[in-house]
């Protein structure tokens, strides 16, 4: 059974259930790390560790928006009220009480997963329809309000918190440049996926998948849905918090203005395109909603550089100023098209692609 020629067969079950299960998927993640934690660092310009450090912020941000909708079928359209809960209980108590940056990811952690188990409490009793609005009430209540007019006022500060440079650190490790954020960034997705990855392999994510597919018959199986569906509220709202607080990491000063309702339906489009109910969904989304607009930019910024082409399009300044816009539409259209053409999201795809190689040449 060492060589493997079609699919992967296991006699037990702990063997099944390990993460790399043969020494080819062993090799893919050895040259994958390898090329994430040196050749990008060695080779990429500033610019490209920027555009990760966006991936990896749109990572975080949409875990808990795929374990709500794609695990626990909970939906949610305000989750960057959490994320805004966690940047801000991290920046106050670095600021007022200057305790250490990891203690206070790790409370901007908590208080995103209080303040959504709180948003999420009606979810005992109402679903679909009803649940949306009471996410987007979220929303609104926490950075329209709360934060805007009350949180933002504290210290006499205004709208917004400014981080001076040496703030953010742990311990000697002084985090001020794009790289350092980019090593930090990787290190939190991987505690963030593992840790997800194996409560969806334990009884709570059981309980979390059969809420999803029929309540009722869960409830009738003797799951808590009540208990489960506020622990989904709690983590999804953990996940955002550390989102938050590791976002303060990239920014000179924090403002509402970055947890906008906007990029609450941006995190739901990041997992409709990159597939319900799928880590790795997460991640293709995240990349895809973040290389795609950035190619684009690059591709009119190319073209308005050509005195043919912009004689014979004369709008493409006009789209590159506006450029805001025609991201905002390439969003729409991109949504629209996944869910006629491929409603099942990039990682079902990518399956289909793994398991035609893993099963050649007998993949029919």
């Amino acid at each position: 059974m060492e060589y493997r020629p079609c699919g992967v067969y296991h006699q037990y079950y702990r063997q099944d259930h390990a993460w790399w299960q043969s020494k080819f998927v062993w090799g893919k993640m050895i040259l994958l790390f390898g090329a994430i934690f040196y050749i990008i660092p060695q080779f990429a310009g500033m610019y490209l560790i920027s555009i990760a450090n966006v991936v990896g912020y749109t990572i975080l941000s949409a875990l808990g928006v795929q374990l709500l909708i794609g695990y626990c079928g909970q939906v949610t359209l305000g989750h960057a009220a959490f994320l805004a809960i966690g940047a801000y209980t991290s920046t106050l108590l670095m600021l007022q009480l200057d305790l250490p940056y990891p203690l206070t990811l790790f409370l901007g952690g908590v208080a995103g997963g209080l303040w959504c188990v709180l948003f999420g409490l009606p979810s005992a009793r109402v679903k679909g329809f009803y649940l949306i609005m009471t996410t987007m009430a979220a929303q609104f209540i926490t950075v329209e309000f709360f934060i805007t007019q009350y949180v933002s006022q504290i210290g006499g500060r205004g709208m917004a918190f400014s981080i001076p440079p040496g703030t953010v650190k742990i311990g000697p490790w002084m985090i001020k440049s794009d790289l350092d954020v980019y090593y930090l960034m990787i290190i939190l997705i991987l505690m963030c996926i593992f840790i997800m990855s194996n409560l969806l392999r334990s009884r709570v994510g059981r309980a979390w998948i059969a809420i999803r597919d029929n309540d009722i018959a869960a409830e009738a199986l003797g799951v808590n849905i009540v208990r489960y569906k506020l622990l989904a509220f709690f983590v999804a709202g953990f996940f955002g918090g550390i989102a938050g607080a590791f976002w303060v990491t990239s920014l000179a000063a924090v403002s509402p203005e970055h947890f906008h309702f906007g990029w609450s339906l941006w995190l739901v489009g990041v997992i409709l395109i990159g597939g319900v109910g799928s880590i790795h969904g997460t991640i293709f989304g995240a990349l895809f909603m973040t290389l795609i607009p950035e190619g684009l930019k690059f591709l009119i910024f190319m073209l308005t550089q050509n005195p043919f082409f912009v004689e014979l399009m004369p709008f493409l300044p006009l789209l590159l100023e506006k450029f805001l816009y025609v991201k905002e539409a390439a969003f729409g259209l991109a949504i629209a098209l996944f869910l006629i053409f491929e409603p099942n999201g990039l990682a079902y795809r990518w399956w289909q692609i793994k398991n035609y190689f893993n099963l050649w040449p007998f993949s029919y």
